[in-house]
């Protein structure tokens, strides 16, 4: 059978910080409560560290805790302690809120509805992280995810038939256009417009039903002239046009915007960008406004990653 580890504790009382910080700490282990200051973790080295480190701390903080190694006394037994884990309800709420999403489907903008999917699909992957002892509910989550995504991908790219440039024609002093709201791939483009493309552009952003205004380079949505498709997000689509793409630095920063548009393979930094840019939003709701708060992370992103030795 399984070895568990049990940790009874008794938390510091007259420290709330102190008690509260150890409480977050076991949720996100997965610990699941036996009883009141008894908690439950299947028995790994990572686990054992961790509560260790945890009882360490405890008993720093005027309280007392002790981490057990224990064995189930029989199937049974085994088998309630398992349950503990069970996150079949937690999946079923996703799976819900992940087809709710249909509803949307010829009403909303596509690209926000592929935004509120990519939460899902973070909420997925946090619920994963923690699932012990996987029940058909995940599998069916993921299938969830998988087709929503799909019909999805297929509103936002089926037949749009992105505006064409003329061969040779000149995008400097001109007028860029995207729509609202702004999220990572247009106000990634926008910087990536003023920073290395022209700095005295004119950025407007479109309402949803607004025309492109005469004469301007539209950009990050469908039917632009640099338009996202299902595979490359408009930013990308630009580094390949425009001819940056041989700039390791903005192909980078291209994975980050790319994995907060669609999904697809993780980048470590893409949680904290995504933090900033909320940020940004809440600091300067107006678009003009949340762009050049934005500026200020592509700027920071940039710097980090460019190497003068390997300068395109």
């Amino acid at each position: 059978m399984a070895t568990w580890l049990v940790t009874i504790a008794q938390l510091p009382t007259e420290d709330p910080a102190a008690r509260m910080r150890v409480l977050r700490t076991l949720e996100s282990l997965g610990a699941a409560v036996m009883r009141e200051g008894a908690y439950i973790l299947p028995h790994s080295a990572a686990n054992r560290q961790a509560l260790e480190a945890l009882a360490d701390y405890v008993g720093k903080s005027a309280g007392s805790a002790q981490v057990l190694e224990v064995h189930a006394s029989s199937e049974a037994q085994q088998e309630s302690f398992q349950r503990l884990f069970d996150r079949s309800a937690r999946y079923e709420a996703l799976i819900k809120n992940v087809e709710s999403l249909r509803v949307g489907f010829g009403h909303s903008d596509p690209s926000a509805i592929s935004r509120v999917l990519h939460k899902q699909r973070r909420e997925f992957d946090a619920i994963a992280a923690l699932d012990f002892f996987p029940t058909p509910a995940r599998a069916r989550a993921e299938q969830a995810l998988a087709e929503v995504s799909a019909a999805v991908k297929q509103l936002r790219f089926a037949g749009a038939t992105p505006a064409a440039l003329s061969a040779g024609e000149s995008l400097q002093r001109r007028k860029w256009a995207t729509r609202k709201p702004p999220w990572a791939d247009r106000l990634a483009c926008a910087w990536l417009v003023r920073r290395f493309v022209d700095p005295e552009a004119t950025l407007l952003w479109l309402d949803k039903n607004d025309a492109l205004p005469a004469g301007a380079v539209g950009f990050a949505f469908e039917g632009a002239h640099f338009a996202p498709d299902a595979t490359r997000v408009a930013y990308e689509e630009m580094l390949v046009r425009l001819d940056l793409q041989k700039n390791p630095a903005l192909v980078k920063i291209g994975s980050i915007v790319h994995f907060l548009e669609m999904g697809g393979e993780p980048v470590p930094e893409a949680a904290g960008v995504q933090t900033l840019l909320h940020g940004a939003q809440r600091r300067a709701p107006r678009a003009e406004e949340w762009l050049a708060e934005a500026e200020k992370t592509f700027d920071l992103l940039f710097e980090a990653y460019y190497d003068p030795a390997r300068k395109a």
